[in-house]
């Protein structure tokens, strides 16, 4: 489970967030586009726009679920 005590500094504020776990399977950039970018230097993916809307909403819940590390957290802002 997702620590927001251990989440990348690159992430934007807001309800979800990637931390260290993070094993840049590509799983969060494929399902949510929109809202997940990579680090390249780092070799880890992290939020860089919060969702807007329902339908990219949708996208980070089914990110969220389908991380096999679950690296991404969702803290309910």
């Amino acid at each position: 489970m997702a620590s927001v005590d251990d989440k990348y500094a690159d992430n934007v504020a807001g309800q979800f967030y990637v931390d260290t776990q993070c094993i840049d399977c590509d799983v969060c950039r494929d399902t949510a586009p929109g809202n997940f970018t990579r680090n390249d230097d780092g070799g880890y993916s992290y939020v860089y726009k919060q969702p807007e809307g329902d339908e990219e909403m949708e996208q980070c819940r089914e990110a969220m679920d389908a991380c096999p590390v679950e690296a991404i957290g969702d803290d309910g802002e």
